[in-house]
């Protein structure tokens, strides 16, 4: 099961919509990024929206039970003599923790970024998929019941 971590972030959305980005080289909260999440079969599958990020400015690390995905979005080359009408486009870090349960095998995540969308699939551990469980009777030998 997949956990939120971050019960701040409707909180910034908000504040970023009255107040604006912070200036470039002030100190401000990493960005959330917006994700969605769903199990498919023994998988769960989590995407985020990170467009205009180049892969290789994306970081995911897991520590314990804890996936951190870090995306840095950085501004575009201009060339000599560019004078900007309208910047609305977010720069600067983007992260997202999410909470992994026991039941999920962090060690075997599978990530890909296709069209600025960056899809991580988790594997649901072997111990927590349902299993057939024997049941011994002395009268008739044994059965199977779903566990």
């Amino acid at each position: 099961m997949l956990m939120r971590t971050d019960p701040f972030r409707e909180f910034d959305r908000f504040a970023q919509q009255f107040i604006g980005n912070q200036a470039p080289g002030t100190w401000s909260r990493p960005t959330a990024m917006p994700m969605d999440a769903y199990r498919q079969g023994d998988w769960y599958v989590v995407a985020f929206d990170l467009p205009g990020i180049s892969p290789d400015a994306i970081d995911l690390d897991v520590e314990r039970n804890v996936l951190t995905v870090r995306a840095e979005r950085r501004p575009l080359e201009r060339g000599e003599g560019v004078e900007m009408q309208v910047a609305e486009r977010p720069l600067g870090v983007f992260s997202r923790q999410l909470f992994l349960g026991d039941t999920l095998d962090a060690a075997n995540i599978q990530a890909s970024y296709e069209s600025g969308v960056l899809t991580l699939r988790i594997p649901v551990a072997e111990q927590a998929k349902p299993r057939k469980i024997e049941i011994a009777n002395s009268d008739s030998g044994q059965r199977q019941i779903d566990a």
